[in-house]
């Protein structure tokens, strides 16, 4: 092999090693493909919603008529991010995995659903809406967070709840619920599930809440009344 040919072939080698550096650069250069986000939902479970007992001594025409307004959330829980916290006090958030809405209206339909269902009120209703009603119902959720400072982690859902006289805008009882269920995985899948059962057992102690303290309005509705027609 005479010189020419080796400084040829050096050439071509440098050339092929050049050719190989610059595709591993522009392949380094290429954006990650980002994995399109999974949605989760809130969802009511009608065996646990349903659970609620009904009083039969109760009509529907003689009960208050419940007046819900929209849900509210508190700073930082007013997003559709799945919150989570490694340490107190620092609110992170899964980066693929979101709610399909905010928790504040996830909630809504969920609320007036259970109260429905607990046949304690002539009607429930959503605002807005034309009708008018007795009792109104103020939520907000305090907290719905994703907490991995022990094993297993957990959910914790904190929401406060306020019923009001419609008619005089008395608060007639104010409540906060703190409820909290384990995940069954460490990630986000397994804190949605976690979620779910939390919200399930609010909306049962909401339900009871709500209609232990419409009964005592009803009672004190009823006594006045009753107080009036003796003086006539």
């Amino acid at each position: 092999m005479n010189h020419a040919t080796t400084l040829a072939r050096s050439f071509c080698l440098a050339l092929a090693a050049a050719a190989l550096t610059l595709l591993a650069a522009c392949s380094a250069l290429k954006p990650t493909p980002v994995p399109p986000p999974a949605f989760f939902a809130l969802d009511a479970a009608p065996a646990a919603v349903s659970a609620v007992s009904r009083d039969a001594s109760t009509g529907p025409a003689a009960a208050p008529t419940l007046v819900v307004n929209p849900p509210q959330a508190g700073a930082g829980f007013d997003s559709q991010h799945i919150i989570f916290l490694r340490q107190a006090h620092q609110l992170e958030y899964f980066a693929h995995s979101e709610w399909v809405d905010t928790p504040a209206r996830m909630l809504a339909p969920l609320i007036v659903a259970a109260l429905d269902r607990s046949g304690k009120f002539r009607a429930v209703l959503a605002t807005p809406s034309a009708a008018a009603g007795e009792l109104r119902l103020d939520t907000e959720i305090v907290r719905l967070q994703h907490e991995f400072g022990a094993t297993p982690s957990r959910v914790r859902l904190k929401l406060r709840a306020t019923l009001s006289d419609n008619a005089t805008r008395q608060v007639l009882a104010q409540v906060e619920f703190d409820n909290r269920a384990d995940a069954p995985s460490a990630d986000a899948y397994g804190g949605v599930i976690a979620a779910n059962h939390a919200t399930w057992a609010m909306l049962q102690a909401l339900a009871a809440f709500c209609s232990q303290a419409a009964e005592l309005w009803q009672a004190r509705e009823g006594s006045a009344g009753k107080r009036a027609v003796g003086r006539l």
